[in-house]
């Protein structure tokens, strides 16, 4: 049987299920193929169940504090007890509301969806094996939305104590030890969830120092945070191989000089990135252009074969659902006959972190760089009256403000803090709209918020912060 649509979409993450839902909306035929749950890894098997559990871990670790010492006239009278099975199944609940919501929102937009696993046998036409047999489709667009996958080390092959991103946001039980490989943010973001659990954790990164997005004076509060909870963090550092030990496994490591360790590891999470999902579907027959890893596009997201589109991670890096989103929407409306085009000032990249981190635009090194003289504005969270009566004025956050030192125009902004994911919305919002440092400070801002912090953030690259001495 052979199925005819306007609009094919081929994956059902954050980016495919939106064009989805947006191709709908506007009236056009449109069927997206999903061998999974519609979500994609971003909601089933990723940010979502990653938050979730970061929540939990935090809950838990809190409940602990007070059980081994009051604080603010709280204490507890023994140490909570933690239900993995429970935990899981309160993380799952979570991912089915939002999968069942998607699935939802696709239906009312009246798109189809069918259940299986695509594959090209040219440009337009696809075959998914389905549940109830073989199923043709052929459109007259499709929009790549296949997303990624995790990214192996030949000698730590996935599979028994060597797990994924995946397998460490569903244990059956938490690992005594735990070595993860790669201190990026899902390293990170998971570690530290896996030590507030109680946990020992440690961390084996290739490069000098965690968290390379972000510059040092943005992952010292996070460096900080391991040390104080005793994760071991080994640096220019690379994982050789897993062995058997008497009491279970191994990892070994060689640092930069040569010398070998041996971690012991009851687990090992590897995390060392994600890389475009190009295999398996028949890519090789839709005749489009490849850059390097990536899927070759243009500012619409257009490939070299005419009508054939590609968003999110298959056309590279950044590999966040937020551009994934924005780019199905946006593709979706220009089938519709609008006129869009893909050049945003800024993303913003969040590490979950504790504490958290959020970038966006250029940092005071990437302007410097670039040769552009600039102004540069830090605040604290310890002069930030939330900050601290939410306990997080002494963990060393501050929200940082770069701008041209000739117009001030805003640059990029970088925070580290409790809660300051929240912020990026609005940082986001005021490079986008091109706003300049008395932009920031001319806009009244809620008190007590951490908001406030951006607006002292601009008086303090201009020498004039309030609440702090310049």
């Amino acid at each position: 049987m052979t199925t005819k649509c306007k609009v094919l979409v081929v994956g059902g993450g954050p980016g495919g299920y939106v064009a989805a839902i947006r191709a709908g909306q506007l009236g056009l035929d449109t069927i997206i193929v999903e061998a999974d749950r519609c979500g994609g890894t971003c909601l089933i098997r990723g940010c979502i169940p990653s938050k979730a559990l970061i929540h939990a871990a935090g809950r838990f670790e809190a409940l602990n504090s007070h059980a081994r010492k009051p604080r603010m006239g709280i204490s507890l009278a023994a140490a909570p007890t933690l239900d993995v099975a429970e935990l899981i199944a309160w993380k799952e609940g979570v991912v089915d509301r939002l999968n069942q919501g998607v699935e939802g929102l696709l239906k009312r937009a009246k798109v189809r969806i069918v259940g299986g696993w695509a594959s090209f046998s040219d440009a337009k036409t696809c075959t998914v094996e389905t549940g109830e047999g073989e199923q043709t489709i052929r459109a007259e667009h499709v929009i790549l939305a296949t997303g990624s996958v995790a990214t192996e080390l030949p000698g730590l092959p996935f599979g028994g104590p060597v797990i994924s991103s995946t397998e460490a946001l569903s244990p059956t039980r938490l690992p005594a030890r735990l070595v993860i490989v790669g201190a990026g943010y899902i390293g990170l973001e998971l570690g530290i969830a896996y030590r507030k659990l109680g946990c020992e954790v440690s961390f084996v990164e290739a490069l000098p120092r965690i968290l390379p997005l972000f510059d040092r004076e943005l992952t010292r509060p996070v460096e900080q945070w391991l040390k104080r909870h005793g994760v071991a963090v080994h640096l220019a550092t690379r994982a050789k191989r897993l062995t058997e030990t008497d009491d279970g496994h191994a990892l070994e490591i060689t640092d930069a000089e040569g010398a070998r360790q041996r971690l012991p590891a009851d687990q090992v999470l590897v995390t060392v990135g994600r890389r475009a999902n190009r295999d398996g579907w028949g890519l090789e027959n839709m005749a489009v252009d490849l850059d390097g890893p990536f899927v070759r596009v243009d500012d619409q997201c257009r490939t070299s074969m005419k009508n054939v589109w590609a968003i999110g991670d298959l056309i590279g890096e950044p590999m966040l659902a937020h551009k994934a989103t924005f780019q199905g929407e946006m593709v979706a409306e220009i089938i519709a006959g609008h006129r869009r085009r893909f050049d945003p000032r800024a993303i913003p990249a969040v590490c979950f972190t504790e504490p958290e981190v959020v970038g966006v635009g250029l940092t005071p090194d990437e302007a410097k760089a670039q040769g552009i003289d600039t102004v540069v504005g830090r605040f604290p969270f310890a002069a930030n009256g939330r900050a601290l009566a939410m306990e997080a004025g002494g963990e060393g956050g501050f929200v940082r403000a770069t701008a041209r030192r000739d117009n001030h125009l805003l640059l990029g902004v970088h925070a580290v803090g409790a809660h300051i994911s929240e912020l990026a919305g609005e940082l986001s919002l005021a490079l986008e709209m091109g706003a300049r440092l008395e932009d920031l400070f001319g806009t009244i801002h809620a008190h007590p918020t951490l908001g406030e912090t951006l607006p002292e953030a601009a008086l303090s690259a201009l020498g004039h912060a309030i609440h702090i001495a310049n």
